[in-house]
C-alpha cells in the first residue's frame, strides 16, 4: 500500500505515520526519530507487530505498557526492553507465557523467581539452562521442563535427575 520512498519522504508527518502503522507496521521503522519517541504511534506499531519495539526510542523501551504489549505477542522482543523492564516480573511473565525464550533476556533475579521460571519451562523446557542453579534443583520445575522437552534433563541438577530417571 505504501512505498518505502513515500514513507521516508513523510517520515516527520505524524498523522500519516500514525495512520500508516495501523495498516502496515513496517512503516514505523522509517518514521523519524521524533516519532519513534511518540507513545501513541509506537504503541500502535507494536500492537500490530511486536518486532517494531526494536525501533522505539530508549524512553519508550522503558514504557511498561508498550513493552508488555510487545512481549505478550513475541516474548523474544524483550531483548529490546530497558534493563529496568527486563527486571520487571509483570513484563517477563507476560512474555514467558507465550515464549519461554524470554528467560534468556530476564534479569538474574527473575531467573531465580520460581513463578517466572516455571512458566518459561512449561513452553520451552530447554530454557531451564538459563534458570538459577537453585531452581534447576527444584523438582517441580525440573519435571515441567523435562515434560516439555526431554533434552532439558541435561540442565537438571544431578540429584533431581536421578529422581526423574527412576
Amino acid at each position: 500500500m505504501y512505498s518505502k520512498e513515500e514513507v521516508i519522504k513523510r517520515a516527520e508527518d505524524r498523522e500519516f505515520i500514525l495512520d500508516a502503522v495501523k495498516k502496515e507496521p513496517w512503516v514505523y521503522e522509517y518514521a523519524s526519530e521524533r516519532l519513534h519517541d511518540d507513545e501513541e504511534i509506537t504503541y500502535e506499531a507494536v500492537k500490530k507487530d511486536a518486532i517494531e519495539l526494536e525501533f522505539a526510542s530508549n524512553r519508550l523501551k522503558d514504557n511498561k505498557k508498550i513493552v508488555v504489549e510487545a512481549v505478550a505477542k513475541a516474548g523474544w522482543v524483550a531483548c529490546y526492553a530497558s534493563e529496568r523492564l527486563q527486571d520487571d516480573k509483570d513484563v517477563i511473565l507476560a512474555g514467558v507465557k507465550v515464549d519461554g525464550q524470554i528467560l534468556y533476556y530476564a534479569s538474574k533475579s527473575l531467573r531465580d523467581d520460581k513463578d517466572v521460571v516455571l512458566e518459561a519451562v512449561k513452553n520451552k523446557g530447554i530454557i531451564l539452562k538459563y534458570a538459577s542453579k537453585r531452581l534447576r534443583e527444584d523438582k517441580e520445575i525440573a519435571n515441567a521442563a523435562v515434560t516439555q522437552n526431554k533434552a532439558a534433563i541435561e540442565y537438571v541438577s544431578e540429584k533431581i535427575r536421578k529422581e526423574i530417571e527412576q
